[in-house]
């Protein structure tokens, strides 16, 4: 017989077996040796003092405890129907992954290389400025999301199941945890390793995968997808496509759109990113507390409504690094990541404003491109206006709230450098005020927020695609071109790493069920 309890212990109870036996046994009345239990459900309880964790834990009586994580045989499809995914980020592999469940062969399209190649041109961006168009922080085996922390949290839970993408990532070699956490974390640490395993499943299925091979075309005929053309002109057989490029890819977006395919604009979030001692982060969040060195590392989530729009927080990345998430040369972009432990010293996070066509009217003639080209003048001017590498314009968070370019700047987890500038030159005036406004309330609400080491840079500008690639809702198709799945978050169908793997398996079961329809 299983069961499931609720307890709340202190920090330092979590990891006491024999006190968390004692304390089911007393619950239940059960004898000690009569159970087996696990903890199923764990988070965090810090509106007051003690501070505590809150445990779900799931009690086997008189019977064996499962497997936490049941095992799965992917089929061997290399003689099956095959379907091309373009994009090996968390979209397109967990796409990858479901077509072969299904019965058929993924041919995965990648414009970036390895993981591990990977590396080496990060390196260059982080030490030379060196952007690489196809290979960054954005680009590459894993997509954006092999490099911003590995936070599995989402509300999509309408979307599909959730579980089974955790539970694949476990499989494939992250730590059981993200089962157990509330808000589950893997860290890009350990997350290269990870997508190196789903890789070596979908080759060991009989799939294939190939890098450093950009689309650069679609061949059409009578509205139906018959090729994709690779770059160096190799062509391809193709008609169905599953379309999970990320929400930088440009070069896609303008693909379509010069060919007539349905395009629409889509509003997306812009501001900055912003970086505090995480020490001070811990002190306000944890408020002193005495088991406070036993917690990890202290989040926040806030947002302020005024009457320029709501200034919120986006992917907060504790213990994390601010990277340079350019790509193309010419432009500055900001994200942040988090090893698996989160103990580099400093926290940061996004904080920005939502867009709409009302911020992009001088882009109007651009059609459903609009958004795009804001973004990337913005993108662009943050870039000469720090001096033309990946220096990134900065300012001390005081100095911006109260109207002063900063003299000196404390010091910063990103590593091409910072350059003192007033950001209101880069940003929009409506998103520098809501942003002023955000930031003046977020003082009010965490005492010590507006700190003299904390410091802004410009530009947080990815938040999303500036782009949606329109699908029907029935069969998830392009409604204009057969064969064509949008995916994922480039499409505009997704915002993180779980709820892009979710929408990889919508399309892939959708574009099986097609199939299966026809035989």
């Amino acid at each position: 017989m299983r069961k499931e309890i609720e307890l709340s212990v202190l920090p330092k109870e979590a990891d006491d077996t024999a006190l968390l036996r004692k304390r089911i046994a007393s619950k239940l009345y059960l004898g000690l040796k009569s159970f087996q239990f696990r903890i199923s459900r764990r988070s965090i309880d810090a509106r007051k003092r003690p501070i505590k964790l809150q445990l779900r834990i799931a009690v086997f009586v008189e019977e064996d405890m499962p497997d936490l994580v049941p095992s799965h045989q992917y089929p061997d499809v290399r003689n099956a129907d095959s379907a091309i995914v373009v994009g090996a980020g968390p979209a397109g592999l967990f796409a990858a992954l479901r077509l072969i469940d299904r019965g058929i062969k993924p041919i995965v399209i990648e414009r970036g290389k390895t993981v591990r190649d990977r590396r080496r041109d990060l390196a260059k961006l982080n030490r030379e400025h060196e952007v690489n168009p196809d290979s960054n922080y954005c680009f590459g085996e894993g997509g954006a999301g092999t490099y911003s922390d590995g936070k599995l949290y989402t509300r999509s839970h309408k979307r599909g199941n959730i579980r089974d993408i955790l539970e694949t990532f476990v499989r494939h070699g992250a730590p059981e945890q993200i089962l157990i956490d509330a808000h589950p974390h893997i860290g890009t640490n350990k997350l290269p390793k990870i997508i190196e395993e789903m890789r070596a499943s979908i080759l060991a299925a009989g799939g294939e995968v190939h890098f450093e091979s950009r689309l650069i075309d679609i061949e059409v005929r009578q509205g139906q997808i018959v090729a994709v053309v690779l770059q160096g002109g190799r062509q391809l057989p193709c008609t169905n496509l599953i379309l999970a490029t990320g929400h930088s890819a440009r070069d896609i977006f303008l693909l379509l759109h010069k060919k007539e395919i349905l395009l629409e604009p889509k509003d997306f979030a812009l501001g900055v990113r912003v970086e505090h001692p995480q020490s001070l982060i811990d002190r306000i969040q944890y408020r002193g507390d005495k088991c406070a060195s036993l917690l990890p590392p202290a989040a926040y989530t806030l947002v302020n409504q005024s009457e320029y729009g709501a200034a919120y927080s986006f992917c907060m990345c504790p213990g994390g690094i601010i990277a340079p998430c350019a790509t193309e040369p010419g432009e500055i972009v900001t994200n942040g990541w988090s090893p698996s432990k989160r103990n580099n010293p400093f926290a940061n996070s996004g904080i920005v404003v939502s867009t709409s066509a009302k911020d992009w009217k001088k882009f109007a003639d651009q059609g459903p491109l609009a958004g795009m080209r804001f973004q990337q003048e913005i993108e662009q001017n943050a870039c000469q206006i720090a001096g033309g590498d990946q220096t990134a314009p900065a300012q001390r968070l005081v100095d911006y709230v109260g109207n002063r370019v900063s003299g000196a700047l404390p010091e910063c987890s990103y590593r091409p450098g910072t350059k003192s500038c007033d950001l209101r030159e880069i940003l929009p005036e409506r998103i520098a005020k809501a942003l002023q406004a955000g930031f003046e309330q977020f003082g009010r609400k965490m005492k010590g927020y507006l700190h003299e080491n904390a410091i802004i840079l410009a530009t947080e500008s990815r938040t999303s695609s500036p782009v949606r690639i329109p699908r029907d809702k029935q069969n998830l198709q392009h409604p204009q071109l057969l064969g064509l799945y949008p995916c994922g978050e480039g499409a505009g169908y997704a915002g993180g790493i779980v709820s892009a793997a979710l929408d990889g398996q919508r399309v892939a079961d959708a574009l099986a069920a097609k199939l299966a329809k026809r035989t």
